[in-house]
Order: C-alpha cells, then sequence, then structure tokens
C-alpha cells in the first residue's frame, strides 16, 4: 500500500503544490470537537486554510462560530454559511467601513470584532453610526503577548463599560489569545495557562458585579485550547477555544504541543529541479511557496530522513544529503511545513485529495486581502 500522502497522478501536478485530505481534515475537526467537549465551545479560527470548502466540512459537524484575522477571511466565511464569525483584529482606517458593509450584506451572520483602546472603539462607532447599525464588540485582553490588548485592570473595566453604553455597540465579552504560551511540558503549559488567565477570571467577576453582562470569553491558540476547554468560568460566561491550526496541522504545532493527537491533513508537492553538486539536490520550493519566518528546516520531508537544508530563496531550496544520487532530476517529494497557515496563504490554489489522487483543485478564497467588500 502506497503511503497516505502520495497521489497516484503527481505527473499532472504542477510544482510546488499544497495537497489537502479532506478525510483526514473530518477526522481532525471530530478531534477538535471531542477536545472542546461539546460543539458550541469550539470557534475555529479560519486563517490556517481559509477555504469555504472547509467551512462546509465545519457547518456539516455543526460547528457555525468562526475566528477570522481579515475582513476577506470573514466574507469568505459568511458566503460558506458560517452564522457568527468573530472578526479578531482591529478594525481602524477604511477597514470599519468595511466590517460594517458585511453586516449589511449578509443579515443572517452574527458579526462581532474586537477593540483594545477608545481611539478603536470610537472608530468603531463612527463607521455604525454612518451606516446605521451596531456591532457586537469583544475587550481584546493582552496576558502576556505583548502584540495587541488592553491589560487586565481598571482601564479594561471603563473600556467595556463604554461598549455597553453606546447605542452603536453591544459588549459581547473578553477575547484573549495566549499565542506565547506553548511549553510542551503539560504540566508547565498548564501553569502558565492558570497564571496568565487568573487575572482573566478576576475581570470577569469585577464587570458583572458591576451589573454588566459578560457572555462570551474567546480564549486560547491550539497548544492551550485543550487546558481553557476543560475551564469553567461559571453559568453566566461561555467559554470559547479558537485553535486553529489544528485542521490542517503542520510539523511546528506537533514539536510545540506533542500531546495533541492531530492528523497532517495538507502536504506539499515539489520536485528536485537540479544537483548542483554530489551531495546536493535543489528543490522548486523557494520562500514563495512555504513559509519562511521560522528557522530552517521549514519542511520536513516524509520518508527522506537525514537531509538537511543549507539554502532557501525565493525559489530555491537547497538540501545537502549523502543520497543526492538517488534523486534524478524530476524526482517528486512531498513534505510537512512547519507553519501550515500562512504556508496555504502563498498558494491561489490547493490540490484536493481523494482515493488517492488529486481530484479538484481549491482557489485559496481568502489569501486575498479584498474578495468583494
Amino acid at each position: 500500500m502506497n503511503p497516505w500522502y502520495t497521489i497516484a497522478n503527481a505527473g499532472e501536478i504542477a510544482s510546488p503544490a499544497v495537497l489537502i485530505s479532506p478525510d483526514r481534515v473530518r477526522e481532525n475537526l471530530r478531534r477538535m470537537i471531542a477536545m472542546a467537549g461539546d460543539v458550541s465551545r469550539l470557534r475555529p479560527h479560519v486563517k490556517t486554510h481559509k477555504l469555504p470548502q472547509i467551512i462546509a466540512m465545519k457547518r456539516d459537524l455543526g460547528i457555525d462560530k468562526f475566528k477570522t484575522s481579515t475582513i476577506a477571511e470573514a466574507e469568505m466565511t459568511a458566503a460558506a454559511g458560517g452564522l457568527d464569525i468573530l472578526l479578531a483584529y482591529p478594525c481602524v482606517g477604511p477597514n470599519a467601513d468595511r466590517l460594517m458593509l458585511l453586516v449589511k450584506r449578509f443579515p443572517r451572520t452574527r458579526f462581532s470584532t474586537l477593540v483594545d483602546c477608545r481611539e478603536a472603539l470610537e472608530c468603531l462607532t463612527r463607521a455604525a453610526q454612518r451606516h446605521e447599525t451596531a456591532i457586537d464588540v469583544f475587550i481584546d485582553l493582552n496576558v502576556g503577548m505583548n502584540r495587541t490588548g488592553i491589560t487586565v485592570g481598571e482601564p479594561a473595566i471603563e473600556l467595556y463599560r463604554a461598549i455597553a453604553a453606546s447605542r452603536h455597540t453591544r459588549a459581547a465579552g473578553l477575547h484573549v489569545y495566549d499565542g506565547h504560551l506553548h511549553d510542551a511540558n503539560d504540566d508547565v503549559l498548564r501553569q502558565q495557562a492558570e497564571a496568565a488567565f487568573s487575572g482573566v477570571w478576576q475581570l470577569v467577576d469585577d464587570v458583572q458585579r458591576l451589573g454588566l453582562e459578560v457572555p462570551t470569553v474567546v480564549a486560547s491558540g491550539t497548544p492551550t485550547s485543550w487546558i481553557l476547554a476543560r475551564h469553567d468560568a461559571g453559568t453566566r460566561t461561555r467559554i470559547e477555544v479558537g485553535a486553529g491550526t489544528s485542521v490542517l496541522w503542520d510539523f511546528g504545532q506537533e514539536e510545540l504541543t506533542p500531546h495533541l493527537n492531530f492528523l497532517n491533513a495538507a502536504v506539499l508537492l515539489a520536485r528536485v529541479i537540479s544537483r548542483p553538486a554530489t551531495d546536493r539536490i535543489c528543490i522548486d520550493l523557494g520562500h514563495k511557496a512555504v513559509a519562511s519566518e521560522m528557522p530552517l528546516p521549514r519542511v520536513r520531508w516524509l520518508g527522506l530522513e537525514g537531509m538537511r537544508a543549507v539554502m532557501h530563496s525565493e525559489e530555491h531550496l537547497v538540501i545537502e544529503t549523502e543520497r543526492a544520487g538517488e534523486f534524478p532530476v524530476g524526482t517528486v517529494l512531498y513534505g510537512i511545513p512547519r507553519h501550515v497557515c500562512p504556508t496555504v496563504a502563498l498558494h491561489d490554489e490547493v490540490w484536493c485529495v481523494r482515493d488517492g489522487r488529486a481530484a479538484e483543485s481549491w482557489p485559496v478564497a481568502a489569501r486575498t486581502r479584498r474578495i468583494s467588500v
């Protein structure tokens, strides 16, 4: 039997390419739901795949809440049937108006976004006024990522009060991304998560004592999703976990969280294009085809252990191996990216694999910055 990642019609597929197994995607989604404990506690991020076909798979399994990072991702998700979409990114400048246009274009979908300061809230409020609508708003909290977010404390409470007091915004809860937490040791990771979120639970109590509702806490990246899914914030506040990478998986996430049991569902197909030395092969997988913000190796080649990446440029990846003579020009190689989310975003299309063959191409609809809005 051929390995799961190979395809019988590789000769028909131009490289470099991304292959996606829908059977493995569905199994990962089932495992994500089991990890969350209930489908209602899951709000997976779509940035990993950016594909309406995978939104449809999620909807088939009862997932109706989604997390996005761009207007295009939000529009793609709504058009694919998403019922509850959090745009987890500050909407300032023209993007505030674009979000309001989405609210009006998809009236059956509940849209929300986040703010971490008065300036961002005022920008949203003015846009909602112009479009004669209202928007659900989460406060974005900083628990150590130090990327966006307001720290827990009185300013956060005052910002929440301001959201609740406006006619054009509704206080939807708290958003807490903890992407800086990813220890491979379960016990250490649990302790880190408990320390990072202790102030969040106190903030929920403080806000509720003021008579304000905190309906939802959207929490976690993929590494801590299993921890936050098991936390009970109380009957008045629901916790939703926002794991996203687990739908496709990659070897970087596997190294960070070896205990999480997900399947690689996305594979890179590439070819040997040159053998510049007796111990080197050059592959057509440059920066433009695989995420390159991480250190080398950026790809784990399947069935080809012992290879060492020595050079990576826009269109080329040079590998050093004593086995170079075994790989003539034209040899097809398969690999798992270290970081799958930006890898998918580098491709105009991916190939859906069924019964061991690349069966159809799927345009990566939300890799663009603008679909129609």
